[in-house]
């Protein structure tokens, strides 16, 4: 049975004054997190404010730890490459 787990990722970007601004520190996020063929990346929340976003990213696989590991190197790409603080993560187990 596959194991699947969505991990929403809240983030807060300091001095943002425009949404432009935003996007432009987010540009190739999706890209990075998604490359692999078990992983789904969507901004879900924040779209319209200017200093927040929330990005929720899904992942698949036969063995709950290949799981885990796809979400924390996520995690970490997330917070290396980004001009923005982390303000939260949070793991749901969808199967």
């Amino acid at each position: 049975m596959p194991k699947a787990c969505l991990l929403r990722i809240d983030l807060h970007f300091s001095g943002c004054r425009s949404l432009k601004e935003k996007r432009q520190r987010l540009r190739g996020l999706r890209d990075r997190l998604g490359q692999a063929s078990n992983v789904a990346v969507c901004e879900s929340g924040h779209q319209n404010a200017h200093q927040r976003s929330e990005w929720s990213i899904i992942a698949l696989a036969a063995d709950a730890v290949v799981v885990e590991r796809i979400l924390a190197d996520a995690e970490r790409l997330v917070e290396r490459s980004l001009d923005a603080q982390l303000v939260g993560a949070e793991r749901e187990w969808l199967c």
